[in-house]
């Protein structure tokens, strides 16, 4: 659900007290439309995290640091200059409306006291982040609007900003629940969920659903309500009213299928036992864990396209070369009907004539039964059969061949899908560089004439620590998997691997001890979350020990076989991996 204006107003409530008096000491632009803010206070350190994505807008505490480009982008270096080191005065919601505003106090480079705000608008794709001086001129946006975008409001450096238009809705806070209701009952003509989102201010469809289905049992027409409905109507938005202003609210994600569906502020009775409620901490909490996954798939997305348009061209180049080398090696099964033919001319030749289309012989391989042969008219019945010998020698040299060319196109096909999930797990511009270079060291990529060819440093394993205190490695990348299981590993380590699915090669450092069942099973999840199986219910995981494994000659990089292995069936689970994560 987008981030409506009563959950923002519980929102905005936790998060003044968390970061009122902070001071700014960075400022990042992980993408472009998302800003970090580091901050600092005498309690700690923490991070708030901007976004006018059009699919995620929002604001809260995150746990999660984005990577940021090599490059800052001007923006980001128009932020750090304006706003570095300034204190966070206030944060302020605008009514119940999705518009933020975030005071800061702080002197410029002359020492002179500077105040500016930073306005936050959860609009959908208007969603916008504002800079304003003091005098209420803007100093620039994530998003600028102009004249050929919008002719109603323009957002850009220099011009005075102006607050989204109205939608003349009603505040809860502002009037009885018995006024609330009349306007309600002033749209007869439209169900009482569309009635109440087009007359209060700041709820979601989610909620206005929410208040249909425990007044009337379902979503009948506003006109329809008997008396009965009408005064629990009253009730519900006046219980709304009261936690709306006594700041009672529960931050409760919504689960389906133990996927995050949807969240809320309230219990949500609408979808039944099909939507599990797992209440959350806080709502910093709560959005930062729901929107982790969709952003982090979006933000690579958005890096990795040059990459991924290449994997998809040579992942289709690779499949197609892999059918046309199978339908060869379908069409050389029947050579032996060349030879067969090739012998059967040979041995009625005298009876042959030059210049027929085919012939018509006795197969003596087959009982004797009739054949019909074609032939070139224009050659001798001999030079006909030694056609056919050439073409049963050529197929008979093809297949042999062609065995091994379709292995090699199945391995081909499988290294690039592994690259492909390598790339879509990928978070970060360093993860994705090292990607890149092993592209490059493999020849599908291509360096550009003024490319020095600077290799990325190689990045660390992820580390992870088990609840039994053992140490859990994780690869990244192919390259990262060999040095992994072929360098860093000792022969007596536990290996992991999710079974015939691309994924990350998992090692535990267990120097030769017998691991506990609590520590396998951890790893294993940690590889069926590291795999191509990320989003699925059972993952077979194959484990073994490290000495098992052999890189075979000339095999790709990630590429090991193994034949002594154990298999166990788990199921990703992120909230284990976070948390088993090691701490920098």
């Amino acid at each position: 659900m987008p981030l409506d204006g009563l959950t923002l107003h519980f929102l905005t409530t936790e998060l003044l007290t968390a970061v009122r008096g902070c001071r700014i000491e960075k400022i990042h632009q992980p993408a472009r439309d998302v800003l970090v803010l580091h901050l600092r206070s005498r309690q700690g350190a923490c991070r708030l995290l901007l976004s006018a994505s059009a699919n995620s807008p929002r604001l809260h505490l995150t746990a999660y640091a984005p990577d940021n480009p090599a490059t800052p982008p001007m923006l980001c270096m128009l932020l750090r200059k304006h706003l570095t080191g300034a204190v966070i005065t206030d944060l302020r919601q605008n009514g119940l409306d999705r518009t933020v505003f975030l005071d800061l106090a702080g002197t410029n480079e002359l020492g002179d006291a500077t105040r500016f705000t930073l306005c936050i608008e959860i609009m959908a794709k208007h969603s916008n982040l504002i800079l304003c001086a003091e005098d209420g001129t803007i100093v620039d946006a994530v998003k600028r609007v102009d004249l050929t975008q919008s002719s109603v409001r323009q957002i850009l450096p220099g011009l005075p900003y102006q607050l989204p238009p109205g939608q003349n809705k009603h505040d809860l806070r502002a009037e009885s629940a018995e006024a609330l209701v009349d306007a309600v009952l002033a749209l007869p003509g439209k169900r009482l969920s569309a009635a109440l989102l087009d007359t209060l201010e700041g709820v979601s469809p989610l909620i206005a659903r929410e208040l249909a289905a425990q007044t009337c049992g379902g979503d009948c027409a506003a006109g329809d309500l008997t008396a009965p409905q009408k005064d629990a109507l009253v009730r519900r938005l006046a219980a709304l009213q009261t936690a709306v202003t006594a700041g009672q609210a529960v931050p409760t994600m919504l689960l389906r299928a133990g996927l995050p569906f949807d969240f809320s502020f309230t219990d949500i009775t609408q979808y039944g036992f099909a939507v599990a409620a797992k209440p959350c901490e806080s709502f910093s909490a709560l959005l930062d864990e729901f929107y982790y996954e969709k952003d982090r798939v979006e933000r690579t997305r958005q890096r990795s396209q040059s990459l991924q348009k290449l994997l998809q061209n040579a992942t289709a180049r690779a499949a197609r070369k892999l059918q046309s080398r199978e339908a060869e090696l379908a069409a050389c099964a029947d050579k032996d009907r060349l030879r067969v033919s090739a012998e059967l001319i040979l041995a009625n030749q005298y009876a042959l004539q030059k210049g027929a289309p085919f012939y018509d012989l006795i197969n003596y391989y087959d009982n004797n039964q009739p054949i019909r042969v074609a032939a070139d008219p224009a050659l001798s019945p001999s030079a006909n059969a030694q056609k056919y010998f050439k073409d049963y020698r050529k197929a008979k040299t093809a297949e042999q061949l062609l065995g091994t060319l379709i292995e090699e196109s199945r391995q081909e096909l499988n290294y690039l899908e592994s690259v492909a999930d390598a790339v879509s797990r990928a978070d970060g511009f360093a993860e994705l560089a090292e990607i890149r270079a092993e592209l490059y060291a493999q020849g599908y990529l291509k360096r550009a004439k003024n490319d020095k060819g600077k290799q990325p440093r190689p990045l660390p394993p992820l580390e992870y620590v088990s609840d039994d205190g053992y140490t859990i490695l994780v690869g990244r990348n192919n390259m990262q998997n060999d040095r992994l299981s072929f360098k860093t590993a000792a022969k007596n380590d536990s290996w992991f691997h999710v079974q015939k699915l691309p994924g990350s090669h998992v090692v535990v450092l267990g120097h030769g001890e017998l691991l506990p069942e609590r520590t396998c099973r951890q790893a294993a999840i940690l590889a069926a979350y590291h795999s191509g199986a990320r989003d699925s219910a059972q993952v077979a995981v194959d484990y073994t020990e490290v000495r098992q494994l052999k890189k075979p000659v000339g095999a790709k990089p990630g590429k090991v076989i193994y034949h002594e292995y154990n298999t166990m069936w788990v199921t990703p689970d992120r909230a284990l991996c976070e948390r088993l994560r090691k701490k920098a």
